[in-house]
């Protein structure tokens, strides 16, 4: 596998959990190499950032000015990107709509790094529901890099 050079969270609307996902990843140095971006799988126009994420995500140090939810397309699928969404069924979706998308660049976050459960979708969801899907996240996102590291290793 080439050396990943772009990451891109996946989900629904793209703009809460890709989002922070994205934000969260951003904001690591160890990730300072990567370009990090959010894709929504139903984007029928351009949104902002979900308002409790922004809340948490800024309220953990972590700012994105301009944001606007875009529709992830065939031509993110390229050599060096990886998609990560945050369920197996969006996942599924992705294999299923794009003919660029693989097993191999198209990965379930949580399974990636080891988790057992998925992330949770805290859309509806008070501040502190988004609060708690902000630290799942976080947690998955803090072993991305060294992740990455290992399997181009063993490549």
């Amino acid at each position: 596998m080439e050396k990943i050079r772009k990451i891109i969270f996946a989900s629904d609307s793209g703009t809460s959990r890709a989002a922070m996902a994205a934000g969260i990843l951003r904001s690591l140095p160890t990730a300072a190499d990567l370009t990090v971006e959010a894709r929504g799988l139903l984007v029928q126009f351009p949104e902002p950032l979900n308002q409790k994420a922004e809340a948490v995500m800024i309220s953990n140090g972590i700012t994105w000015d301009n944001f606007s939810s875009r529709q992830l397309e065939e031509t993110d699928f390229d050599s060096g990107t990886m998609v990560f969404t945050m369920s197996a069924n969006q996942r599924q979706k992705i294999l299923e709509t794009y003919e660029r998308a693989t097993e191999e660049n198209t990965r379930v976050l949580s399974a990636y790094v080891g988790d057992e459960l998925e992330i949770v979708d805290p859309y509806g969801g008070s501040l502190q529901v988004y609060g708690l899907c902000f630290e799942v996240l976080k947690n998955a996102i803090e072993r991305l890099p060294e992740r990455l590291r290992e399997e181009e290793r063993n490549e």
